[in-house]
């Protein structure tokens, strides 16, 4: 299922938010950050069962400082849900599945 997964940049960001008909939860993270490794199979789980509600995308924020900065990323994981263009919720950790459903629940 790891291809329900689409992955952002700084070059593909602002066209796939403000084209996207559905709900994106973009996954903000890094390659060395524990919490994000315990939290990648769970999103993979939830965006394969849920790609007719949501799009799940990934920020590598080394990779993407600029964009880390421009939505004030201070930790990883940082969850942000864009609807409609613009962010309209925003968690944070690794919390279990039931624990990120519950914050998606209003997009789901």
């Amino acid at each position: 299922m790891a291809n329900a997964i689409n992955t952002l940049n700084q070059t593909n960001f602002a066209e796939e938010i403000a084209t996207a008909e559905k709900p994106v939860v973009v996954d903000f993270w890094a390659e060395w950050c524990g919490p994000c490794k315990m939290l990648a199979p769970i999103l993979d789980e939830v965006a394969g069962e849920n790609s007719d509600k949501i799009t799940v995308a990934k920020v590598n924020v080394d990779e993407n400082p600029d964009l880390a900065r421009q939505f004030d990323i201070m930790s990883i994981p940082t969850l942000i849900v864009f609807k409609d263009g613009q962010p309209a919720h925003r968690f944070q950790g690794a919390s279990g599945k039931a624990g990120l459903l519950q914050n998606l629940g209003d997009f789901l």
